[in-house]
């Protein structure tokens, strides 16, 4: 199982991934039968997640019924626990959308929903998000998950969210971060595939981030809150939902 995802993630685009996965994974999913974790985003419950991973599949990751990953899990209790997302009335732009969260989203009532990317089939709006074509102060709340790091000019991606978001707002904004560099490393010279892997850890990533992320989006404007939320769960509660801990960006436009 590991390498054929391994291998589907590696030379498979992402954009045919996207249409046929969520028909492929809940099949996948029967020999998985069991009580041992359950997802909070959708409420199935397995003997444990599939793995995932381009590089390394990670074991205990994928609901194979929502395709939620470990983030997806953790930003949903975030959200569930933390917040007003799920009742107060706001218009969010989401970047990229994660299969998992679009129909649960559309379906809230006084939720304003926009889901917008540049090659993605589930966004409505095609946009470069270094160039997002709505005005300022546009919306409530922005997300963009784990898609900075394959961004040209991330610092200018940055500023387009902090522009389009009104003041009051808010927004998650997370990205892989290795927890090892204090900076964040990127050389736009390296543009070979196989270098930016062994680089960057991923074909199509352009930089690795280091522990000053949150401070690149405070450069952009951003009051930030670093929480690394899965320290603040139940132990049990986190291994239930097959988390791991990832640092919540969590930004605010004073």
């Amino acid at each position: 199982m590991k390498k054929l995802i391994r291998f589907v993630l590696r030379y498979v685009p992402r954009k045919y991934i996207q249409r046929v996965v969520h028909f492929c994974t809940p099949v996948m999913g029967l020999l998985y039968a069991g009580r041992g974790v359950e997802c909070p985003v959708c409420g199935r419950r397995y003997r444990k997640f599939m793995p995932y991973g381009y590089v390394r599949p990670r074991e205990n990751a994928l609901c194979p019924h929502c395709l939620a990953l470990e983030r997806h899990r953790l930003l949903w209790l975030f959200l569930q626990n933390e917040t007003d997302f799920f009742d107060a009335p706001a218009r969010l732009l989401h970047v990229a959308p994660e299969y998992c969260f679009i129909k649960r989203f559309e379906r809230l009532p006084r939720l304003d929903y926009v889901t917008a990317d540049l090659e993605s089939p589930l966004a409505k709006v095609k946009m470069d998000i270094q160039r997002i074509p709505f005005p300022d102060d546009a919306f409530d709340i922005v997300f963009c998950n784990h898609i900075l790091e394959h961004v040209d000019d991330d610092r200018l991606a940055m500023r387009e969210m902090f522009r389009v978001m009104r003041p009051d707002g808010w927004g998650i904004m997370l990205s892989p971060v290795n927890p090892a560099r204090r900076t964040t490393y990127e050389d736009p010279a390296i543009t070979d595939p196989a270098e930016r892997e062994a680089h960057f850890g991923q074909k199509d990533h352009l930089r690795d981030y280091g522990l000053d992320y949150g401070k690149r989006l405070a450069e952009a404007g951003f009051e930030v809150d670093e929480i690394d939320y899965v320290r603040y769960l139940d132990p049990e509660a986190a291994k239930l939902y097959g988390l791991r801990s990832e640092i919540v960006y969590r930004v605010r436009k004073a």
